[in-house]
């Protein structure tokens, strides 16, 4: 019997643990890394007020006077000089405002003339000022936990002064492509029956792309008792083993009657593609049965893998959102469908259309090429009209 798609997603969840695995590593490593915990500010940034530009320090009333200069305040010194009025600073850009002064002129605006200046161009008060506190204040969450990091954040977490940080152990996905017809990379195809394997560079790829590591298997030809001692090994060596192929209804399908020996949680969802799915429990770990047509394994990876290492790594799910359709579309199938579609942004809209993409199979590996999303027709929808407000994913 097939489950809603929705049905499948609450089953799911319902068996997922907390992921507690943390290390620590090097900031020079941590690199796509997820953060394991929230980076609050120790102190304000800047601590002082800073000068933005190259110029002198000022009190904003005395602009319209000569000001003689009292000396200057080097980048990374502390100020010498406080300004009172009828007097300036000269102040270089990261320099610190001595005290008393409120404003600071550039070097363009003013005219020198021995020791004094003459300010040939006004400013507004607190100009090229930075306030205290302007990048980030004492105690403000600057980072929270599941944020990936990037050469941003980790400029910022090299600016706070950290050297090593605490970041998720990358969950390993297991990659299992299973079927006697399909062939490894470099190996000959023998005959027209044969193809090349793609789901398990596929899906490794996808798990990357997720902060995952990846531990991908020899394909796996259709054979019962292999079947069931591969599975076994290589279970054991990560934390999600994905397979491809052998779960439909074909008498060379093993990989279904292999996974009836552990925790089965879902069987078949009422979607198009891959509603032959099989998910398993075994302890902590999990195994997702995937269906072997490309697009169907990579669609399905990421709808359920991709929810699992969410919650595991606290991933918002913001993967998700509106779209409007260019050009209309006839559902093919009465199950809720996930279909290949390109997406552009335009006058402050996000468009998707269909053009390009093949009708057919869930072979049709390409229909997924050039960032692609998936956008999702309703179970009870039968056609979408042209500029149809619909739902889109997008892959990882």
């Amino acid at each position: 019997m097939l489950i809603s798609y929705e049905e499948s997603l609450k089953i799911l969840h319902s068996h997922i643990k907390s992921y507690e695995r943390i290390e620590k590593i090097a900031l020079t490593q941590c690199l796509g890394r997820i953060l394991a915990c929230d980076i609050k500010a120790l102190k304000n940034q800047p601590e002082m007020e800073t000068s933005a530009m190259d110029g002198y320090a000022i009190k904003f009333e005395d602009q319209n006077k000569a000001l003689k200069i009292l000396g200057s305040t080097p980048a990374g010194t502390m100020p010498q000089f406080e300004v009172t009025n009828g007097t300036c600073v000269k102040t270089f850009t990261g320099s610190l405002m001595s005290l008393g002064s409120d404003t600071l002129v550039p070097v363009e605006n003013v005219r020198i003339e021995k020791d004094q200046i003459l300010i040939e161009k006004s400013v507004k008060k607190g100009f090229a000022v930075r306030k205290i506190g302007e990048n980030y204040k004492k105690d403000e969450i600057l980072l929270k936990k599941g944020t990936k990091l990037n050469y941003s954040e980790i400029a910022l977490l090299a600016e706070l002064g950290f050297f090593h940080i605490s970041v998720f152990v990358k969950p390993i996905i297991g990659v299992l492509s299973s079927g006697s017809e399909i062939k490894d990379l470099g190996e000959t195809l023998d005959n027209p029956a044969q193809i090349r394997s793609s789901n398990h560079i596929a899906i490794a790829n996808l798990a990357k792309n997720l902060a995952c590591d990846t531990r991908v298997f020899p394909l796996l030809k259709d054979d019962e008792k292999a079947t069931l001692a591969t599975l076994k090994s290589a279970l054991e060596s990560c934390d999600i083993l994905i397979t491809t192929g052998g779960v439909s209804m074909g008498d060379f399908d093993f990989l279904k009657g292999a996974i009836k020996e552990y925790e089965i949680i879902i069987d078949k969802v009422d979607i198009k593609p891959g509603r032959h799915i099989k998910i398993a429990k075994a302890n902590h770990k999990f195994i997702i049965a995937l269906p072997g047509f490309p697009y169907s394994a990579m669609v399905m990876f990421n709808l359920y893998a991709r929810e699992i290492l969410n919650s595991w790594l606290c991933q918002e799910k913001d993967y998700i959102t509106k779209a409007f359709l260019q050009g209309s579309y006839t559902k093919k199938t009465p199950y809720l469908e996930f279909v290949a579609c390109n997406v552009e942004f335009k006058e402050g809209r996000i468009l998707v259309n269909l053009e390009g993409k093949k009708e057919g199979s869930s072979a049709i590996i390409n229909n997924l090429n050039h960032k692609a999303a998936l956008m999702i027709v309703p179970k009870e929808c039968e056609i979408l009209e042209n500029e149809s407000l619909v739902d889109i994913v997008f892959m990882p």
